[in-house]
């Protein structure tokens, strides 16, 4: 028989994210004890603890919802039900003429066993989050709400950007971004990042907290954008390195960062704000132009890029 001459598809080669993400599944899935005969060395099965703890936060739900809303066959709901209801733990009640919609709920018995569940289950979490520090835990519970929400969970919570002075490690992080994003966006050279770097380390250096500040926007634990506000003289502050990063912008960040400097400056005594920037930002100056800084002075300059304009705007407060 001759061979069959038509060509086959080559194999298409596995995605990496689906090998890190079962890489994770079972560290997790370790890490926590699922896999133990009883979860939290309890005599109950995940699926059953997973089952009373929908029935002590619903109010009575039935069978049906439960395996609907946790996604679990319905045939295997009923079967863990009818154990829990036969060691006490879970009681059924029909309301009216229906007998097909049994009402579920812990009884005195299943609601102590999962007080203790509940509580052991909050202790070992302390005990897994009890190595890290606290900036490594907010990156941690950030970083678990964007994967339920990236995951389609709609009851993740919505981000929220909170603002916060500078720590160690923002400075690094404030350079690396200004450097990556301008050379992505607008093919700014290493010089630009050097400028920065300059910038950075002349703020910690002189350091006046009294008329002085860096303000670090986060949202999920994670650093999204920055600000700075230093002394120019007695009378004059200056805005500086102002960013906000690709996926946090149209949230109102950038405006509201600058907002932050002009209420600080009025409250330090300044009598004026001034900024630098170049003429090809121009959603930035649009913010600016909308906080009330006028433009009074343009030059043109080559420090990082071909071709580009300095403008100094100013602000009287």
């Amino acid at each position: 028989m001759a061979p069959d001459p038509t060509p086959q598809p080559a194999p298409t080669a596995p995605d990496p994210a689906v090998a890190h993400i079962r890489r994770f599944n079972r560290f997790y899935t370790r890490r926590i004890g699922v896999l133990h005969e009883g979860l939290l060395d309890s005599r109950f099965s995940l699926a059953e603890v997973r089952l009373m703890y929908e029935i002590a936060h619903r109010d009575e739900p039935t069978a049906a919802d439960l395996a609907r809303d946790l996604d679990m066959d319905p045939g295997y709901v009923s079967r863990l039900l009818l154990g829990l209801t036969r060691r006490d733990l879970v009681a059924r009640r029909t309301p009216g003429r229906d007998g097909r919609r049994r009402h579920l709920r812990l009884t005195a018995k299943g609601s102590k066993a999962f007080g203790e569940l509940d509580q052991r289950s909050d202790q070992q979490v302390e005990q897994l989050l009890s190595g890290l520090s606290a900036p490594d835990r907010a990156r941690l519970v950030g970083a678990m709400v964007v994967t339920a929400r990236l995951l389609g969970d709609g009851s993740a919570p919505k981000p929220i950007v909170t603002l916060r002075s500078h720590r160690p490690g923002d400075m690094g992080w404030v350079v690396e971004r200004h450097g990556t994003l301008y050379h992505a966006e607008y093919g700014w050279d290493v010089r630009f990042e050097g400028l920065v770097a300059a910038i950075v380390g002349k703020f910690i250096e002189q350091f006046d907290p009294s008329r002085e500040r860096c303000w670090i926007a986060e949202r999920d634990g994670e650093r999204v954008g920055c600000v700075f506000l230093v002394k120019q003289s007695d009378q004059v502050a200056q805005l500086r390195l102002l960013l906000v990063e690709p996926a946090a912008r149209g949230l109102g960040l950038g405006r509201t960062l600058i907002a932050e400097t002009i209420h600080f400056a009025r409250q330090a005594g300044y009598r004026t704000m001034e900024l630098w920037t170049n003429s090809i930002l121009y959603a930035a100056r649009h913010l600016y132009e909308q906080a009330g800084f006028r433009l009074v002075r343009s030059e043109p300059h080559e420090h990082f890029g071909p071709s580009l304009v300095a403008q100094t705007w100013e602000l009287v407060l």
